[in-house]
C-alpha cells in the first residue's frame, strides 16, 4: 500500500512525520507533493519520503491520496484528482468543513472517501481524530488509515451528522485550551510568580487534570468537588468561575465554531 499526500502543510508534515518515526510505514511508499517545491525538498530530505512532481504522479503511484489542501483549493484540486482517479484509490479528507457528500460531487459516488479531522496535537504524536468513511470504502481501506492516522495520537468513529461538534471539542479546543493555560499563568504573575514557572505549572495541572478525568471514570463535577473543601480556597475560585459566566462562555464558543463549521458545508 502506498501513501501520496497532496498539499504538505503543518497538519500533513505531522502526519509524514508521525508514520515515519513509527517504524510501521516505509518512507519509499509515501509519496508528497506540494505546489511550493522546497516543502517536498524539505520532507524528503528529513525523512526520506518521495518527491512526486504532480497530482498525476500521486494518482499513478499511490492507493491511498491524503488530500492536505486548504478547503478553498479542493474546487482546483479534486477535477484533477478525478481525471486520474483507479479502482484501488481511496480517498481520504482532512478538510474542514467538507463533508463526503462534497467530495462525490466532484468524484463520484462509488469512490471510496473518508473524512477525517486531526488536531494540531498531531504534531507531537497527541492528536484527537475522528473519521467517517462513504459506503465503497472495504474494511481494508478503512483499517491502512486507522493506522495511518494511530501514528499521530487516536482516532475514533463518529457519524457525519456530529462532525461539527467534533471539530470544535476534538478540533478547535486546543486553542481554548491554549488560552485558559496562558490565563492562569497571566493571572499568577499578576500575583508575583514568574511567567515561565507559571506557564509550566499550569499546563502540566491542566494535563493531570486531563488524566485524571480519563483514568478515574469520574465525572468531571465530582472531580471538582473532591477538590474544594468547605470555606476552603478553591471553592472560593469555582464560585468566581460561576458568578462570572465561565460556563455560558465556553457553550457560546462552542456554538460559534459548530455554527461556523456547519456554514462551511452548506
Amino acid at each position: 500500500m502506498k501513501y501520496g499526500f497532496i498539499g504538505l502543510g503543518n497538519m500533513t508534515t505531522a502526519i509524514i512525520k508521525g508514520m515515519c518515526k513509527s517504524g510501521d510505514f516505509n518512507p519509499t511508499f509515501i509519496y508528497g507533493y506540494n505546489r511550493t517545491e522546497a516543502k517536498t525538498t524539505k520532507l524528503t530530505t528529513s525523512y526520506g519520503i518521495l518527491a512526486a512532481s504532480s497530482i498525476e504522479d500521486i494518482m499513478s503511484n499511490c492507493d491511498v491520496i491524503i488530500l492536505g489542501v486548504k478547503p478553498q483549493m479542493l474546487p482546483d484540486v479534486l477535477p484533477e484528482v478525478k481525471k486520474h482517479l483507479q479502482d484501488n484509490h481511496v480517498i481520504v479528507s482532512i478538510a474542514a468543513g467538507k463533508n463526503i457528500s462534497y467530495f462525490q460531487g466532484y468524484l463520484s459516488e462509488v469512490t471510496p472517501i473518508i473524512r477525517v479531522m486531526p488536531n494540531i496535537n498531531a504534531l507531537i504524536g497527541a492528536s484527537t481524530s475522528c473519521f467517517t468513511a462513504s459506503e465503497p470504502v472495504s474494511d481494508m481501506q478503512l483499517q491502512y488509515v486507522v493506522s495511518l492516522f494511530e501514528t499521530v495520537g487516536t482516532i475514533i468513529e463518529v457519524p457525519e451528522h456530529l462532525f461539527s461538534i467534533f471539530t470544535t471539542i476534538g478540533g478547535a479546543s486546543p486553542a481554548f485550551t491554549y488560552m485558559y493555560i496562558d490565563a492562569l499563568a497571566r493571572a499568577a504573575v499578576r500575583e508575583g510568580m514568574p511567567k515561565s514557572m507559571a506557564l509550566d505549572i499550569a499546563a502540566n495541572a491542566v494535563l493531570g487534570s486531563a488524566k485524571m478525568i480519563i483514568q478515574s471514570q469520574e465525572h468531571p463535577w465530582a472531580l471538582v468537588d473532591q477538590v474544594c473543601s468547605p470555606g476552603g480556597t478553591t471553592i472560593q475560585g469555582v464560585s468566581s468561575l460561576q458568578s462570572n459566566h465561565f460556563e455560558t462562555t465556553i457553550h457560546d464558543a462552542v456554538a460559534a465554531v459548530t455554527n461556523k463549521d456547519r456554514n462551511l458545508s452548506k
